[in-house]
C-alpha cells in the first residue's frame, strides 16, 4: 500500500472534521442527551412521588371510610336505642290506658249494679206492699207508711 498526498490530505481533513465536530457539534448533542437524561430522571422521580402520594391517599381514604363506618354504626345504635325507648314508652302508655279503661269499665259496672239494686229494692218494696195489702186484705197507703217502706228497703 502506498501512502500518498491524497491519503494524508484525507487524514488531515478527517482530523479537522473530528476537531470541528468535537468543538461545535458534540457539546450540543451531549447537552441535549444530558437534558433528556435529566428529564427522564425527573419523570421517574415524579412517578415515584406520585406512587407515594397515591398510597398515602389510599391510606387516608381508608381511615376516612373506617371513621364514616364507625360513625354510621354509632348512629344506627342510637337509632335502635331510641326505637326501643319509643316501643317501651308506647307499651307503657298502652298499659296505663288499658288500666284506665278497665277502671272506668269497673266503675260503670259498679254504678249500673247500684242502679239495678236500687231499682230492685224499689220493686221489691212495691211487691212487698202489694203482698202485705193482699194479706191484710186491705190496701196499704204508700204515703202514710213511707217510714215502714224505707226500713223495709234498708233491710233488703
Amino acid at each position: 500500500m502506498d501512502i500518498n498526498a491524497t491519503l494524508i490530505g484525507q487524514g488531515i481533513t478527517f482530523f479537522i472534521f473530528i476537531l470541528i465536530t468535537m468543538k461545535f457539534v458534540w457539546p450540543p448533542i451531549m447537552a441535549a442527551m444530558e437534558e433528556r437524561k435529566q428529564r427522564i430522571a425527573d419523570g421517574l422521580a415524579a412517578g415515584e412521588q406520585g406512587q407515594k402520594d397515591l398510597e398515602e391517599a389510599r391510606e387516608k381514604s381508608e381511615l376516612i371510610i373506617d371513621g364514616a363506618r364507625e360513625h354510621a354504626r354509632v348512629i344506627l345504635d342510637k337509632a335502635q336505642m331510641r326505637a326501643d325507648e319509643v316501643v317501651e314508652q308506647a307499651k307503657s302508655t298502652a298499659s296505663s290506658e288499658g288500666d284506665r279503661l278497665v277502671a272506668e269499665a269497673r266503675a260503670r259496672i259498679e254504678q249500673e249494679s247500684l242502679k239495678a239494686r236500687t231499682s230492685l229494692r224499689n220493686e221489691v218494696a212495691v211487691l212487698a206492699a202489694a203482698g202485705a195489702g193482699k194479706l191484710l186484705e186491705r190496701e196499704v197507703d204508700a204515703g202514710s207508711h213511707a217510714k215502714l217502706f224505707d226500713e223495709l228497703i234498708e233491710q233488703l
